[in-house]
This record gives C-alpha cells, structure tokens and sequence, in this order.
C-alpha cells in the first residue's frame, strides 16, 4: 500500500497601509484595515467556506479514508476573527470529523527560525494556543515552517520542542538522485522525521491548472491519478503541498478546480493503490531510509528553492535586520500595543513584497505584490519601522525616567527617614537629660 498526504497552508497577511514619511511621528496606525477586510472577505468566499465544505463532504462520502490536514497561521486566525468567524466554525467543522490534522507554525508566517531561536519558540507556541482557543485542536506533534523553510539547524530547534515530523520541500539540490517519495530524518536529531514535498505534482494543482499553454491542459482527475500510478510501486508516499488558496482565488472556480478536487479522492480510491494519512500518521507507518543532509534553508519559493524570494537583495536584509535588532527593546517595553505590532511586521510577506527578481519567477512576485516596485516596498516598511522605532525608545526613556523618579523619591524618602530617626533621637536624649535634671533637683529638695 502507497499513500498520499495532502497538506494546505492557511495564510493571509494584515497588509500595510500606504505610510509616508510626514507620517512618522503622527500616526502610529499601520494597517490598511479596508483592504485586509475586503481581501479576507473575499478568499473566504472564493475559497475557504466553498473548499472547506467541499472536503466536508468528501470525508462523510468516504469516512475516515479521505484525510487532509493544515496549518493556519495566527495572523489569518486573527483576521476570521474579526472579518469571517464563519470561517472558524467551518475548520472546527472539519476538526470534528478526526479525518484533519492542524500542523504547528510560526504566529506571524514569519522567518524567525532563520536569525532567532528564542522568537521562533515564541511564535510556535502562541499559534498552537490561538489554534487551540479558536478550533479546540490539541497540539500537534507535527510542524511546517514558515514557506516550508528547513535546514539541519531549524529540524534540530524543531525537535528539541517535541516535534516528531516536519514538512520540507522536495529540492532537487539537495535530494540529488534520492525520491521525495520515501520518509527521511533530520541529521541532527533522528528522532524528527522529515516528509518532502514531490513539488512537480503539487505544482501540476497549484501553479499549472488553468494553464492553456500547458501541454498536459486540460487536469482531469482521470489522467492525474494516471501519473501517480507510473510513480514506481516501491516509493511509499506522495506528498502533495500547497497554498489552501489554491482553490477559487489562484485558480478560480471557473477552471474547475473545485470538480477536479471532488473528483480525485473517488478516483484515487477505485483506480490505484493509495491510501490518504496526515503526517503524525505516516509517522507511525512507514519507517526513515535515510538522513537528510540539508547544511543551508531551503524553501517552496521560486526555482532557487531557498531564501532569496525573502532575503536576495540589500533591501531585503537592511529591513530584516533592522527589525530583528529590535526583539530585546521590544520585550523591555512591555507594551501590548507594541509587541502587537512586532508580530504584525514580523510577516514575511512585507520582505517578499520587497523582491527583485523579475527573471524566471517575476510573474509570480508581481501576481502577489500590492507595490508599484519593491523600492516603493521597502520604503513604505522603513518608513513604518521609523515610527516603530520612535515608540519603542520614547516608552524606553519614558520607563527610565520614571525609574530614575522613584530611585529619587526612595534616596529622599531615605534621607528624610534618617534624618527623622536622628531627630527622634536627639528629642530622646534632650527628654531624658530634662528627666534626670528634674530627678536630680527634688532629690536635693527633699535633703
């Protein structure tokens, strides 16, 4: 028996709103509210309520055969909050039936596990507990970076959490002649299994599907469990990986995303050997083959497979950096207001925005970028951390006057509690020279 995991990443950062420079200092309001509302609104209709049925159905048709799972990060949790909680209630929906797994991540989508440990810990346990509060999901014991991010470092800080299974992509640079189709393990730390995206096939759904320049346009469910079964019947699991949004926003509902999804799970089952499991699950079945050796982070972005989708140019690295130079103050102030934001700017989505690649995977940046340019970009998020800046130093040198006024009040309330002893001290001793005095003169009277 062979198996396939499918896997949807959940995700939609709160965009930025147009910022100028004359407003440092003025408005400390980030956030393009109308356009974060319109844009949720909209996928939730497109995709989340239409897709997460669809799936609903598809596991009461075939129980518990047909499985799925997700990770949403605590941005996008944030966001049905406020915009959608039809959407909440749909994936408690999906939880209930046992057949979907929710994976761990970062909160923020962010790129933490690349420059601070402590960071990435905080941001995984603040999504398990807005995952739990919101869809009632005890925690896996299953995670998926940010941009399915890896490395041989990340896997280690992964596991030293607890972890025992995390996503990785398929990249060819690294698999080398080995299949993506096999259960590996960290290199580090054994006890975390490895399951790697077969990313030709996950990108036949995600990226080619409506493609009429494609040769193997139209995608019939027919001809794609055709291709997994020419996958050689000793490789043990297909893992199929993408955006959720995948369905009714990338691909609109008129390509026939949707039928294609109804359709393949019934396919699958009566044409070939399959079988669906979650992660945790294969875990549990199949058994590692190898180490896997992965010395630099790899990703699902772009044909490069790694960072540079984030963090290839100048601009890139001036903002991330500049914005990770502040965790420490950040935690000094204090302030809810302003690790609010923190984590909001911390989305890795603002430094994709700042991308320069205008090559083989340009239509794809531009698809999801709302600037002009990504100069127009970073100086919209510079302008943005200038002000975040002046608010972290201002509460700072607020928080060390107000220091500075109470080690004062306590040397004065010292000095005056000496100098009152002292006083004290000396009425004591006037009291009891007048007292002796006055013994000392009747004594002399009554002789």
């Amino acid at each position: 028996m062979r198996y396939i995991c499918f896997y949807f990443q959940v995700h939609q950062p709160i965009r930025l709103r147009t910022y100028r420079f004359f407003d440092i200092g003025l408005n400390h309001h980030y956030y393009d509210d109308y356009q974060n509302q319109y844009i949720l609104r909209r996928v939730a209709d497109k995709c989340y309520l239409p897709m997460n049925q669809l799936l609903y159905e598809l596991i009461q048709t075939f129980g518990q055969r047909f499985r799925v799972a997700f990770s949403i990060s605590g941005v996008a949790l944030e966001q049905f909050e406020k915009y959608a909680p039809e959407v909440i209630e749909s994936f408690k929906l999906l939880a209930n039936t046992g057949a979907v797994e929710f994976l761990a991540e970062t909160y923020s989508h962010s790129l933490a596990s690349v420059i601070s440990k402590e960071e990435f810990y905080s941001q995984i346990n603040l999504q398990q507990e807005k995952l739990q509060s919101l869809l009632g999901v005890k925690p896996s014991t299953a995670f998926r970076n940010t941009e399915l991010i890896y490395s041989d470092q990340i896997g280690e800080y992964v596991a030293d959490l607890g972890y025992k299974v995390m996503l990785a992509e398929g990249a060819k640079h690294i698999l080398g002649w080995k299949s993506p189709h096999f259960l590996y393990y960290n290199v580090r730390n054994p006890e975390l299994k490895l399951l790697l995206k077969d990313y030709q096939l996950s990108d036949d759904i995600a990226f080619r599907f409506s493609n009429r320049g494609w040769d193997q346009w139209p995608l019939t469910a027919d001809k794609y469990v055709d291709w997994l079964n020419n996958i050689d019947k000793n490789h043990e699991v297909v893992n199929l990986f993408m955006d959720y949004e995948t369905f009714g926003e990338h691909q609109w509902k008129e390509t026939g995303i949707f039928d294609f999804m109804r359709a393949l799970p019934g396919r699958i089952f009566s044409h070939s050997d399959y079988e669906f499991a979650n992660p945790t699950e294969l875990i549990e079945i199949l058994q590692p083959v190898a180490p896997l050796h992965v010395p630099y982070p790899t990703s699902w972005a772009d044909e490069e497979r790694d960072l540079t989708a984030w963090l290839g140019n100048d601009l890139q690295e001036d903002a991330f950096n500049t914005l990770y130079s502040l965790r420490d103050k950040v935690l000094q102030t204090n302030n809810p207001d302003i690790f609010k934001d923190w984590l909001y700017l911390q989305t890795s989505d603002h430094f994709y925005y700042m991308c320069t690649k205008w090559f083989s995977d340009g239509d794809v940046h531009k698809y999801f970028n709302p600037y002009g340019s990504p100069y127009d970009a970073y100086i919209n998020y510079m302008n943005i951390l200038s002000d975040f800046i002046t608010r972290i130093d201002n509460i700072l040198s607020q928080q060390a006057d107000k220091e500075l006024n109470v080690t004062k009040k306590q040397k004065d309330d010292d000095i005056n509690k000496t100098t009152n002893k002292s006083l004290k001290k000396l009425m004591l001793k006037n009291l009891l020279r007048k007292i002796k005095k006055r013994i000392i003169s009747n004594s002399q009277k009554n002789n």
